[in-house]
């Protein structure tokens, strides 16, 4: 999961080299970070967080196959 954020968000953003996502693993429970550019920010949430809502969209499901719950927080 923490690659297919980081291929999307590298796609979106002006700053690719700037983008970092780290993964954290609570028993069933995955949450994703993804940091970006500040600059970046509004590229990566979208207007009324659309973009940030497609992103969750695909990656939750991504990991229903695997029967874990995935979180990705934009920080």
């Amino acid at each position: 999961m923490k690659e297919l954020v980081e291929v999307v968000a590298k796609a979106l953003v002006d700053n690719p080299d700037e983008v970092v996502v780290t993964e954290k693993t609570e028993g069933k429970n995955i949450v994703i970070e993804l940091h970006v550019a500040p600059s970046d920010m509004g590229k990566v949430i979208g207007k009324q967080g659309r973009i940030a809502k497609a992103i969750r969209a695909v990656v939750k499901a991504a990991s229903s196959k695997d029967n874990k719950r995935v979180d990705v927080e934009i920080m």
